[in-house]
């Protein structure tokens, strides 16, 4: 197992915010984990830093991080994928491809892992991770013991999930049932959800994707550009003036300066709209 003192953890973090933390740990097996989290329970967990904003320059608290390491995969005849938290969903959607497997191509292109996309329910274009998962393996802090939980257990729910409540269980492993199809036309597909990404979204500068969940009967986009504020800045941070859902690091961000621009949009949806925005993203601060 890997462990890095005074960590940089600028590239850990899709926001490429510049910030450190006292020490890293970067778990290779289930084992790793139990002696780590038999030491103590108040470690940062990240994945591949796709959806959080690291909002402090120091963290005196050590990380564990799913980061080019817990990233076993492997593939049945029955169409099933099998695979470690810190799998990428890209290499998981290219993992499907070579077997003809249908079901991952909305997540072609997208670098958060396996982990934090089951924590968030991630998807887009109405399709979600729930919608293939049949169970996951995790690790219960409370106990340091292994166990297995199935889908209809998991009690999703629109970029939510029992993990997502529960800070006391960390995601291992997940198991994915897809169908099998034709490889041409899932490869055709996973290119249109590319193109259509890239079409849409500020892939020049460093962001962690959408900022807020979108509100019942709403486009969080729409609002923001009705509202004049695409382009709006403070700081480094910047709303993308191509999105008006996405908030970039034009110009060294600091997580304050996200944060900060975070809360200006969410007054002023408010004041216009009597809109309260959610945010989607996780915020990690200093306990």
């Amino acid at each position: 197992m890997r462990v890095e003192e005074d960590f940089d953890l600028t590239e850990y973090n899709s926001y490429r915010v510049a910030s450190r933390c006292s020490r890293a740990w970067f778990p290779d097996t289930e084992q790793d984990l139990q002696e780590l989290y038999s030491r103590r329970k108040d470690y940062v967990l990240i994945g591949n830093g796709y959806n959080i904003i690291l909002a402090d320059e120091y963290y005196s608290q050590e990380f564990v991080i799913f980061n080019g390491n817990f990233k076993k995969a492997s593939s049945s005849a029955d169409g099933e994928i099998v695979a470690q938290a810190g799998c990428s969903m890209d290499s998981l959607s290219e993992l499907a491809l070579a077997y003809s497997l249908t079901g991952l191509e909305i997540f072609y292109d997208i670098p958060s892992s396996l982990g934090g996309a089951v924590v968030m329910n991630a998807g887009a274009s109405g399709e979600e991770i729930k919608d293939v998962l049949v169970k996951v393996r995790y690790l219960d802090l409370n106990e340091v013991t292994m166990k297995e939980i199935e889908h209809s257990d998991i009690l999703f729910s629109y970029r939510d999930s029992l993990f997502q409540r529960s800070r006391d269980k960390v995601i291992l492993q997940a198991w994915l049932k897809l169908q099998h199809g034709d490889k041409e036309l899932i490869r055709a597909k996973m290119n249109t959800v590319k193109a259509k990404r890239w079409a849409k979204q500020p892939r020049d500068f460093p962001n962690a994707g959408s900022v807020f969940k979108r509100p019942k009967g709403y486009y969080v986009g729409s609002i923001v550009e009705e509202l004049g504020l695409k382009g709006h800045s403070i700081g480094g941070a910047m709303v993308s003036e191509k999105h008006g859902g996405f908030i970039i690091n034009h110009a060294n961000a600091t997580g304050r300066d996200i944060l900060d621009l975070i809360l200006y949009l969410q007054d002023r949806i408010r004041d216009s709209l009597d809109l309260e925005l959610e945010i989607e993203q996780r915020i990690i601060t200093n306990r």
